[in-house]
């Protein structure tokens, strides 16, 4: 089974993906600049590792679930 490119999705397929990539951006997006403004004692382990695991959505929502100390 071959990949599909993007232009061969119809229009509500195309846009569907949009919108989980914008959303997956903002999650992402969040959890970096969450990181960036905390100190190194408000968050969970080591503040290099969370960057690498935020790097995709799941691992942001990781973060933001788990990384930060309240």
């Amino acid at each position: 089974m071959r990949k599909r490119r993007f232009g061969e999705y119809s229009l509500p397929g195309k846009l569907v993906l949009l919108v989980l990539i914008a959303v997956s951006l903002l999650i992402v997006g969040r959890a970096e600049k969450d990181i960036s403004a905390r100190d190194e004692d408000e968050i969970r382990g080591s503040r290099g590792v969370w960057r690498l695991a935020s790097l995709n959505a799941l691992g942001a929502l990781a973060y933001l679930r788990f990384g930060r100390r309240r």
